[in-house]
């Protein structure tokens, strides 16, 4: 099984969120016994063989002004060509963005979580949303995937704690097992 973990990352924090989702991944893979590849990259370094050569992809990205970074958008819209063909078709696929932003609504965090689940639906991806069931849901769950803030009361960036990774992991794991499941 090959894993894609996508993103961008502006300071380094949806690049963390990104790590403990793989950590989380890899955990799943050892106790079920499985073996896989989980690669990680920058959306500006992904070409469409890449995604075509991946079972399980999860993409991330950082809100910008209640959307997407342009880079991943940018990465999306190259992606017409696998649309064209269904390549992308079956595969297993999450979501997670990280937001700062004033106040305590998530700055676009949903939109952002939405439009990447309206690109793997397109591309008649089954998707995974981040159930309640597990571990960090209450702080960083939502139905459609992981949303981990970064900013502090000010909007600017803080940093990602240990409850967001943990969740981060979990979502992961969850990831992972469906794939299996599918499999």
């Amino acid at each position: 099984m090959h894993v894609l973990i996508v993103f961008h990352s502006d300071y380094a924090h949806t690049q963390a969120v990104a790590e403990a989702i793989a950590a989380g991944a890899q955990a799943a893979l050892t106790d079920a016994d499985e073996a896989a590849d989980i690669a990680l990259k920058q959306a500006v370094d992904v070409h469409l063989d890449d995604m075509r050569s991946a079972d399980v992809l999860i993409f991330g990205s950082p809100v910008h002004m209640g959307s997407m970074a342009w880079q991943m958008k940018q990465l999306i819209d190259s992606g017409s060509k696998l649309w064209m063909a269904g390549e992308l078709e079956g595969k297993v696929g999450g979501v997670f963005a990280t937001y700062g932003g004033y106040g305590g609504a998530g700055g676009g965090v949903e939109q952002t979580l939405v439009a990447l689940h309206a690109n793997f639906l397109e591309h008649g991806m089954l998707v995974c949303g981040f159930p309640r069931s597990l571990s960090g849901y209450a702080y960083a769950g939502l139905h459609w995937g992981l949303a981990v803030r970064t900013g502090n009361e000010e909007g600017m960036p803080d940093g990602v704690d240990d409850t967001a990774l943990l969740a981060a992991r979990a979502y992961g794991a969850h990831v992972l097992e469906t794939a299996l499941r599918l499999k």
